[in-house]
C-alpha cells in the first residue's frame, strides 16, 4: 500500500496548491499585481527550496502550456466577439502584426548590445518577447472592463500578436542560408502561418457554429466538452496544414463569441473555467523550470532587468507607438496603450522552443527571457490600475453576479435579443418610449448593477444597462445601432 499512500499525498500536495493558486486571486486584487506573477514567482521559490527536487522537463511542459495558451486564447476570442472586433479590427491587425515585428527587432538590438548575444540569437529572443500575453492582461484587468475602442484594441491585440510572434519564431528556426535566403523564407513561412491559421480559424468557426447549432446531443453536460474537443481539433489542423494553430481557434473564438447557440451561456462559463485553470497550470509549470538561483550566475538578472527597461520604457513606446498613430486614440488612452504591453506565458514559452532547437547561448537566452517576463507581469502589471486612475481611463467594475434567473427553450426563441446599451449610444440617456424602433419592439427586462429595474415607457435606460428585447429577425440592425453604435451628431 505504500505506493498508494504516495499517490494519495501526491494528490493532495496538488490539490492543496490549487487551492492556494484560486486564492492568490484575492490576493492579487488587494495588491493589485496580476495572478500570474504569484504562480510563475512562487513556483520557481519553490523549485529554488526543494534543490534536489527535478525541475520539469522543458519539452513536458512546452506541450502542457501550448495546449493551455490554445485553451486561453479561444476564450479570449470568445469573450471579443465579432461584433466588438468589428469596430477595431484594422487597428488590432495593423498593430497585432507591424507592432510586434518592429518590437522583435528593437529587442533584438537591445538583446545584441546589452546581453552581447550574436544576431541570430539576439533575434529570437527579441522575437519571444515582442509578443504581449492575453492571460496576463486579461488577469490584470480582472473585474474591470475598458470603455470604448482601447480595450477592445488591448485584449485584441494581446490574442493577435501571439500568433503574429509564435508564427515568426517558427520561421526564424527553420531558415538556413545566406541573409537574402534566410529574409525570404522568413516572409514566406511567416505568411503561410498567418494565411491558413486565418482560413482554419474561419472555416472552423463556422462549422463549430453549425455543429453547436444543428447537432443536439442526449446530456446537456455534453455541450461544452464538444466545444472544448473541436477547439483542440482546429488546432490540430491548422498545425499539420502548416498554419498558425493560435491564430486558428482565436479566429473561431471570435466569430461565435456573440453568436446564439443551445446552451451558449454553459458553454462560455465552462471555458471561462477552464482558461482560468489553464492559466494556473501554465505558469506553475514554467516557474518549475528552472531555480532562480542560476539566473545570477549568468548574469541574467542585470540583462534581463536592462532590456526589460528598454522594452517597456523606450522600445514599446516609440516603435510601436510610431506604428500605433494611424490608431484613432486620445493622448491618454494611447499613452495607456503602450505601458500595457505585458509578456507572460507566450515569451517563456518560445524561449523553451529555442532551447529546444539547440541553438548555441539558448539556455542564456531562456533565463533572461525569464527575467524579462518577471519584471512585466510584476512591474508593469501592478502599476496598471495606477497608471489608469491617473490617466483618468474609464474602467468600469463588473461585479461577479452568482445568482442567475434563466428560462428554457426547446425552440430558439428567434425574435429574442440581448444587449448591452452602450455609452453614447441613442439608447443611452433615452427613455424606453423615445426609442425610435416601433410598437413592434419590446423591452422586456433590464438589469442594471446587477439587480432587476423596472420596465415602463418613461424607464431611462443608461450605458451597461443588459436588456432584453422582443422583436422580429428583421430588426437585428436596426437594434444593434440603436444599443451598440455611437450616436450621429445632428448636423
Amino acid at each position: 500500500m505504500t505506493g498508494t499512500y504516495q499517490f494519495g499525498f501526491v494528490v493532495l500536495v496538488i490539490g492543496l496548491v490549487g487551492i492556494a493558486a484560486v486564492l492568490s486571486n484575492r490576493l492579487s486584487a488587494r495588491m493589485r499585481i496580476p495572478a500570474p506573477a504569484f504562480f510563475l514567482i512562487c513556483a520557481s521559490i519553490a523549485a529554488q527550496l526543494w534543490p534536489n527536487a527535478t525541475l520539469l522537463p522543458i519539452a513536458t511542459v512546452e506541450r502542457v502550456v501550448t495546449v493551455a495558451l490554445a485553451i486561453i486564447l479561444f476564450d479570449g476570442g470568445m469573450h471579443i466577439g465579432w461584433r466588438r472586433f468589428r469596430t477595431a479590427a484594422a487597428a488590432i491587425v495593423w498593430v497585432g502584426v507591424a507592432g510586434t515585428l518592429v518590437t522583435a527587432a528593437g529587442a533584438a538590438t537591445a538583446a545584441h548590445f546589452v546581453a552581447g548575444m550574436d544576431w541570430r540569437l539576439a533575434l529570437l529572443l527579441g522575437t519571444a518577447v515582442a509578443a504581449t500575453d492575453p492571460a496576463v492582461v486579461f488577469s490584470v484587468f480582472g473585474r474591470r472592463e475598458i470603455a470604448g475602442r482601447t480595450g477592445v484594441l488591448l485584449e485584441g491585440e494581446s490574442g493577435a500578436n501571439d500568433p503574429v510572434g509564435i508564427a515568426l519564431l517558427a520561421a526564424l528556426l527553420a531558415s538556413h542560408g545566406s541573409a537574402a535566403s534566410v529574409a525570404w523564407h522568413v516572409v514566406a513561412e511567416f505568411a503561410l502561418q498567418m494565411a491558413v491559421g486565418t482560413a482554419v480559424g474561419v472555416l472552423g468557426g463556422i462549422l463549430l457554429l453549425a455543429f453547436m447549432r444543428r447537432v443536439p446531443l442526449p446530456s446537456e453536460g455534453l455541450y461544452s466538452p464538444r466545444v472544448l474537443v473541436s477547439v483542440l481539433c482546429i488546432f490540430g489542423l491548422a498545425v499539420v496544414a502548416r498554419g498558425s494553430g493560435f491564430l486558428a481557434v482565436f479566429v473561431a473564438g471570435i466569430l461565435i463569441g456573440d453568436e446564439p447557440a443551445p446552451y451558449k451561456r454553459e458553454i462560455e462559463r465552462f471555458h471561462d473555467s477552464l482558461a482560468s485553470l489553464a492559466e494556473i497550470v501554465a505558469f506553475v509549470m514554467l516557474g518549475l523550470t528552472l531555480r532562480l538561483s542560476s539566473l545570477g550566475y549568468a548574469g541574467a538578472w542585470a540583462e534581463g532587468l536592462a532590456i526589460a527597461a528598454l522594452l517597456a520604457f523606450v522600445i514599446r513606446p516609440v516603435l510601436v507607438g510610431l506604428v500605433s498613430l494611424p490608431v484613432r486614440l486620445s493622448l491618454r488612452e494611447r499613452v495607456f496603450f503602450l505601458w500595457t504591453g505585458l509578456k507572460g506565458a507566450v515569451p517563456i514559452l518560445l524561449g523553451m522552443t529555442i532551447v529546444e532547437s539547440g541553438t548555441a547561448g539558448a539556455a542564456k537566452a531562456y533565463e533572461v527571457i525569464f527575467v524579462i517576463v518577471a519584471f512585466s507581469v510584476t512591474v508593469q502589471g501592478g502599476l496598471v490600475p495606477t497608471l489608469a486612475h491617473r490617466l483618468r481611463i474609464p474602467l468600469r467594475t463588473v461585479d461577479p453576479e452568482p445568482w442567475s434567473l434563466g428560462v428554457r427553450f426547446s425552440q430558439e426563441p428567434e425574435g429574442m435579443h440581448r444587449y448591452q446599451v452602450a455609452a453614447g449610444s441613442p439608447a443611452d440617456g433615452s427613455t424606453i418610449g423615445e426609442l425610435p424602433c416601433g410598437e413592434d419592439v419590446w423591452v422586456s427586462l433590464i438589469i442594471r448593477d446587477g439587480s432587476l429595474v423596472t420596465v415602463g415607457g418613461d424607464t431611462t435606460l443608461r450605458a451597461g444597462d443588459e436588456v432584453l428585447v422582443l422583436a422580429d429577425p428583421d430588426n437585428a440592425q436596426v437594434l444593434d445601432r440603436l444599443f451598440n453604435e455611437p450616436r450621429v451628431a445632428d448636423g
